[in-house]
């Protein structure tokens, strides 16, 4: 079965789950072919290992506490805030507390760097 994703003018809620997160699963809220926004749900402790993405993304925490390693950063979010990561930037997320988070992800490749000029 196809999983559903809301549909453009389709309002969808987005936010804190509060008590309702132990029973929540990740989901993929959105899916163009050109971004995707995810809802990601992880426990105290849970933790997603070191990946990258083509594209930039966003990552917003709706609730709780989480920890981001990248090779040169350890970004901590707790609820209210939001970081940018840049394309194929390697990534981990480990919660510290029952965490709701936000995620864009930009399915287009970057643009090329372009050649200097004459």
């Amino acid at each position: 079965m196809a999983l559903k994703h809301a549909q453009p003018f389709e309002a969808i809620d987005v936010r804190p789950l509060g008590p309702r997160l132990a029973d929540t699963l990740t989901t993929s809220l959105i899916k163009t072919h050109s971004l995707q926004l995810m809802r990601v749900v992880l426990r105290a402790g849970e933790s997603l290992p070191e990946h990258h993405v083509r594209g930039e993304i966003t990552v917003q925490c709706l609730e709780g506490q989480v920890r981001l390693p990248t090779a040169q950063h350890d970004i901590a979010l707790s609820a209210g805030q939001v970081v940018l990561l840049p394309a194929a930037e390697p990534h981990a997320v480990r919660a510290l507390t029952d965490t709701t988070l936000l995620v864009t992800v930009s399915l287009l490749a970057p643009p090329e760097a372009a050649p200097a000029p004459p």
